[in-house]
């Protein structure tokens, strides 16, 4: 199954955007409770991710639904896995050979993974809540594509995940686009700020809280 870009509700250029600005940014620009639970960590630093939502649920020590998945999976989306927080390695080197072939761009999970040195050298993006050498059983199916909270943010398929070194966002794809949209006004502005900082003018005076100068 394949995914064309331009038939998502996101500007063509929206990963290369969404690495510019940031979660950060992206999250203060949603106006919506769309940032994931900040222990769920990039397990190797610099991973980066920016692309449609595929949701899953695994059953608790359980990764038949992973092996599931990898078989309808649109080309180009981000896997989004919850698996009640229970702490196994669900995913390691094998799933991630198979996730490239399968045109997935990235892994975030509220579980554990294992074989970290692998994901760092194939460059395969994952944020997971923990790392985990026990392994899981296949004996569930578990839910494939069907919307549900991650880890604090609601997630359906065709959202946009973002993630990066500051946390995860997901984006609710009729917002996406404004969210793109205000989050370069936003960075725009910030940087007129930093400039008018760098040539003497302080926070307090560009934020108009001076009022507080006598206050301590």
């Amino acid at each position: 199954m394949s995914m064309n870009h331009s038939d998502l509700p996101f500007p063509a250029d929206f990963a290369e955007r969404a690495r510019l600005l940031g979660t950060s940014t992206l999250f203060e620009a949603s106006h919506l409770p769309c940032a994931v639970d900040n222990d769920i960590r990039p397990v190797w630093a610099g991973a980066f991710i920016a692309g449609p939502a595929y949701p899953l649920q695994c059953s608790p020590g359980d990764n038949l639904a992973l092996h599931l998945a990898l078989e309808r999976v649109p080309r180009g989306s981000v896997l989004v896995v919850g698996t009640g927080n229970f702490i196994a390695g669900y995913w390691g080197e094998v799933l991630t050979v198979a996730a490239e072939a399968a045109g997935v761009i990235g892994l975030v999970i509220d579980g554990g993974v294992r074989d970290i040195a692998a994901l760092r050298r194939r460059g395969f993006p994952v944020f997971a809540r923990a790392i985990s050498v026990k392994g899981t059983v296949k004996a569930s199916l578990g839910s494939l594509g069907k919307p549900f909270n991650f880890a604090g943010a609601v997630v359906a398929q065709g959202d946009l995940v973002v993630a990066d070194d500051d946390g995860v966002v997901i984006v609710p794809k009729a917002d996406a686009a404004r969210t793109l949209a205000e989050g370069q006004a936003r960075a725009d502005k910030e940087a007129l700020m930093m400039q008018a900082i760098e040539q003497g003018t302080t926070t307090l005076e560009l934020m108009q809280l001076t009022q507080w100068r006598e206050a301590q």
